[in-house]
């Protein structure tokens, strides 16, 4: 197909305009294209002016070269695609039955792929059904138990599951494609095939887990939910899978996909002598302002036009040392929300219903850290997030209550501040704090840095009374567990790490890539043609 870029759309244009505006810079009669379809949308609001920059894909009944060739624009470019397929792969002989370990975006597609080809995998996930883990989780925020199984972080469809349902990405590959379509499949809206950030939402979300759950089962996958794994590694290699400390009879290679805050895992892995190493990651805060003020600071005068989305925002800045601030996990018209784990520790994270119509957008605001912060052992990262998430519990007071301060009260160690026009939107109570006593002074000096910075490009960003609610801890796995170009374990035989948890992706989409990608390897593994 054509790829034709850089179509401007004013506001108030439609999409066929879109499509009128392609055919003019390829000279063309619309009975000569076949078909067409938007591939990219985003908004342009730089120098005061608001349009939608677009991207069209022409199929034509024509030689497309010729036409590209004859146009002779940068504009213009001939794309080949190859739909991506679940490689066909004919289990050997002596085929077990592969075994998924966490039933996240990685383990969701790794599981989708196995059922697809043919391998019935056995995917074993410690939390609840989506159905069961939505009651738990929504009991939690109401002020309810927390369940240290199945919440925020444990459970059917992961984290992801209790975001905004982001499907951005930055890497390339073309099962990206077949990631999107497979959630359009199942209920995701059309959209996220073009917008230059897609999301679904939370609440959408809750449907499209489950659909993709049935349809792992139909094609005959199993899936044990409320269930904990455990592996036995001896030698370099797994001798035994227990699920719910029941050995099963027989297994294939197994898939750990278990996400990046399994620290009970992490901790047998390196017990088991299973090669890791600590990595890098990120601590710091959620900032919440008022949705229309992000919208107005973006968009201008044409802040709530029904064409433009919510506004959305991503920053980032970089000392001299290397240490960088910068915002993640931007949720628009969101709320703050309960991500606790582990008893004794308040965890915050974002997320966004499809409308994103609450009154607060909010982003993460965090701060790079590295083994130099918090330790070189295997484990010390975890560690650190942990000591964190405890202080946090203390300083609400002993009952999940986060602990929040203005940006005001930020900049003046003043515990708490004046909440006057922004309001937390953390459901289970806040209680007033220093988060200058929370976190290491490196970090609250780096966010201090950022929200002058920040500010500067987004007037409003640095408000006094923006609200900051802690502590975002779960930004990324604290381990990477090594594995080679097969994406085996690099010391344990038939282990395959995967997914976020693994320390090899950063989202649904990148997530949902690599269960792709280690799925095609156990395949590969069980055919017998990667021994």
């Amino acid at each position: 197909m054509i790829i034709v870029s850089q179509i401007r759309l004013m506001l108030g244009e439609q999409i066929p305009e879109a499509f009128d505006k392609a055919l003019t810079v390829l000279r063309l009669r619309p009975c000569q294209a076949a078909e067409m379809h938007l591939a990219k949308c985003s908004v342009d609001a730089r120098r005061g002016k608001v349009s939608l920059v677009c991207s069209v894909a022409v199929s034509l009944r024509e030689n497309e070269a010729r036409v590209v060739q004859r146009c002779a624009s940068p504009k213009v470019r001939l794309v080949q695609t190859a739909p991506y397929h679940i490689p066909a792969y004919s289990p050997g002989p002596a085929h077990k039955r592969p075994t998924v370990i966490g039933f996240g975006p990685a383990g969701i597609f790794a599981g989708l792929a196995l059922a697809k080809a043919g391998l019935a995998p056995l995917i074993i996930e410690r939390g609840s059904a989506i159905e069961e883990r939505t009651g738990a989780v929504t009991h939690f925020w109401k002020g309810g138990k927390l369940n240290p199984h199945t919440n925020v972080q444990f459970g059917e469809g992961g984290a992801g599951a209790f975001s905004d349902g982001k499907l951005t990405t930055r890497i390339h590959d073309p099962r990206c494609a077949f990631v999107i379509e497979e959630f359009i499949r199942h209920g995701a809206p059309e959209e996220v095939r073009y917008q230059a950030k897609p999301h679904i939402g939370t609440d959408r979300l809750y449907h499209i887990v489950r659909s993709l759950r049935e349809e792992i089962i139909q094609l005959g996958g199993k899936i044990l939910f409320d269930t904990t794994a455990e592996l036995n590694i001896q030698g370099g290699k797994i001798i035994r899978i227990a699920a719910g400390g029941a050995p099963l009879d027989a297994h294939g290679p197994a898939i750990l996909a278990v996400g990046h805050s399994a620290r009970d895992i992490f901790a047998s892995l390196a017990k088991q002598g299973v090669a890791m190493q600590p990595k890098p990651f990120s601590v710091g805060v959620r900032i919440e302002h008022l949705q229309d003020e992000i919208d107005l600071g973006l968009y201008g005068k044409f802040a709530g036009h029904p064409a433009l989305p919510k506004g959305e925002y991503q920053f980032s800045h970089r000392d001299t040392r290397g240490r960088a601030v910068y915002t993640f996990c931007m949720c628009p018209g969101g709320m703050v929300v309960p991500s606790s784990s582990e008893e004794g520790g308040v965890v915050v994270n974002g997320m966004s219903e499809y409308r994103r119509d609450r009154d607060n957008a909010n982003s993460a605001l965090v701060v790079s850290v590295t083994p130099e912060d918090y330790g070189e052992g295997l484990l010390d990262g975890a560690a650190f997030q942990r000591s964190l998430e405890q202080k946090a519990f203390a300083a609400g007071g002993g009952n999940y209550k986060a602990p929040v301060q203005t940006v005001d009260g930020l900049l003046k160690g003043k515990a708490g501040g004046t909440f006057s026009r922004v309001l937390p939107s953390y459901s289970i109570g806040v209680a007033e704090a220093d988060l200058n006593k929370l976190l290491p002074s490196p970090i609250t000096q780096m966010l201090k840095e950022g929200l002058a910075r920040f500010d500067r490009k987004l007037p409003g960003f640095g408000s006094p009374d923006a609200v900051l609610t802690g502590l975002e801890t779960r930004t990324s796995s604290p381990v990477r567990i090594l594995r080679n170009e097969r994406f085996e374990s690099v010391n344990t035989k038939d282990l395959f790490p995967c997914g976020e948890g693994a320390g090899y992706a950063g989202g649904i989409m990148s997530a949902a890539v690599d269960g792709l990608r280690v799925a095609e390897a156990v395949m590969s593994r069980l055919a017998g043609m990667d021994q």
